[in-house]
């Protein structure tokens, strides 16, 4: 089932050579054409207003739980309450080296509609996320005047996410740059800006277009003279994180290389935003510890509620007894009999790393991944299963189902904007543009009811 903009949409197409080759006559910045102008859906998806709107004040909920953890299930110690997640004292003492203060609340949260509504599938917190940039297909898209035409028609709309970022690092930086246009470094670890460079230098095509003076670089380059972060020689105002904690970990010597970091947004010349505590509540664990019912004295009413209409049932992948469809059942005998209804997903990774979906493997193939990723920190979830996103190919004239993964971007200011990823829907597994070729994007546009 559909929404009313995508069955007009559908139709508007089928009649409107115009309207059908919008995409493909859409003018993108040059670094972003390069970077994934090739793996565009042919058209945007569209949402009413009031849904993602109000989904996005379920995830500012949503957070405030889960930044809440420690204290609720472990008397404030976050050691304990790392322990828990499977992080190790390494990982354990850089989240902390801040001082495990609870992190402004920005992320992305990757989310399947099941027709219904709304489900989470994870919740990505930090600064370190992929797709701001695709905020540009939106953008660009109505300057095609027959895509405009129907945006006005339908009284369609957008939130672009790096507006939303550039107003943010303007205002973080406040304390530091008094008024004046901030120094950003984008941020990597070291070694870390190769592999993806195409998806970065799309990135700071947009930041700067939207007038942020950003400097890329990576954590080895910079340099910590008087309280304040230098990034090639430039004083910085403030560091764009997208260096993780795996990444620092990886080795030797990351901790000593951040240390830079660390002491000037310590003496205040330069804000690191985000910092590394929001890995703390990144973690997919935090979905099994919020799901379980072993925790549910910890919530309210009103809580648990929440959490079961967005969450879908996770568990943390060990032996022994779990609850599930309302009666106590060992959970390695449940998983192996339940493949199609159930994936595994490893608690510190992302980007569809390690992630393996039942339906995709034969019955023997699934028995030996739950073993292997038995008590090798991984969660298991209950399968999703996407509503239909129909897709009118302009070049062959035919309806082709996809299925998409929704992105929310939050902020402190709330709702920051959406893409969408998707694969067709008889494909349907890890839906990443890094993890699956055939996997493709768009833009999203809201509208009122």
């Amino acid at each position: 089932m559909t929404d009313r903009v995508t069955e007009a949409y559908l139709a508007a197409v089928a009649s409107s050579g115009e309207l059908a080759h919008a995409m493909e006559q859409t003018a993108f910045p040059p670094a972003f054409a390069a970077s994934c102008a090739h793996r565009l859906l042919p058209r945007p998806c569209f949402i009413p207003e009031r849904e993602i709107r109000g989904f996005a004040d379920e995830l500012a909920r949503l957070f405030d739980l889960l930044v809440s953890l420690p204290g609720r299930l472990f008397d404030g110690d976050l050691r304990r309450y790392c322990a828990a997640l499977g992080i190790d004292e390494r990982k354990t003492a850089l989240m902390t080296r801040l001082g495990g203060h609870t992190p402004p609340m920005h992320g992305r949260a990757d989310l399947y509609h099941d027709g219904e509504s709304f489900k989470v599938l994870e919740f990505n917190l930090g600064t370190q996320l992929g797709g701001t940039d695709r905020a540009e297909i939106s953008r660009a898209l109505l300057e095609v005047p027959a895509f405009r035409s129907f945006a006005e028609e339908h009284r369609l709309d957008y939130v672009h996410t790096g507006r939303v970022l550039a107003g943010l690092l303007r205002e973080v930086a406040e304390p530091v740059a008094r008024g004046e246009e901030p120094v950003v470094a984008f941020l990597e670890a070291d070694g870390g800006l190769a592999p993806y460079r195409h998806l970065v230098d799309s990135f700071a095509e947009m930041m700067k277009g939207l007038g942020i003076d950003l400097r890329v670089g990576e954590v080895g380059q910079t340099r910590e003279r008087g309280g304040k972060l230098y990034l090639d020689g430039a004083p910085i105002d403030v560091v764009l994180r997208y260096f993780s904690v795996d990444q620092l970990c990886q080795g030797t010597g990351g901790e000593e290389a951040a240390e830079a970091v660390f002491r000037a947004h310590e003496a205040g010349g330069t804000i690191l935003y985000t910092p590394l505590e929001s890995f703390l509540y990144g973690n997919k664990g935090t979905m099994a510890m919020l799901s379980d019912p072993r925790w549910r004295e910890a919530f309210d009413a009103d809580e648990a509620a929440l959490i079961d209409r967005v969450l879908p049932w996770t568990r943390t992948l060990t032996p022994g007894l779990v609850e599930a469809e309302g009666t106590s059942v060992d959970l390695l005998d449940y998983c192996r009999t339940r493949k199609d209804e159930l994936i595994l997903k490893p608690r510190g990774d992302f980007g569809g790393a390690g992630i393996v979906p039942g339906w995709e493997l034969s019955e023997q193939d699934w028995k030996e991944r739950l073993r292997e990723c038995l008590d090798a920190s991984y969660v298991v979830q209950r399968r999703v299963l996407p509503r239909a996103e129909p897709m009118y190919d302009p070049a062959t004239g035919t309806l082709t189902d996809w299925a998409a993964t929704w992105d929310a971007f939050i902020t402190p200011h709330g709702y920051a904007g959406s893409h969408i990823r998707a694969l067709p829907r008889e494909q349907v597994g890890v839906v990443g543009m890094g993890a699956n070729p055939a996997c493709r994007t768009s833009g999203v546009f809201s509208f009122p009811e």
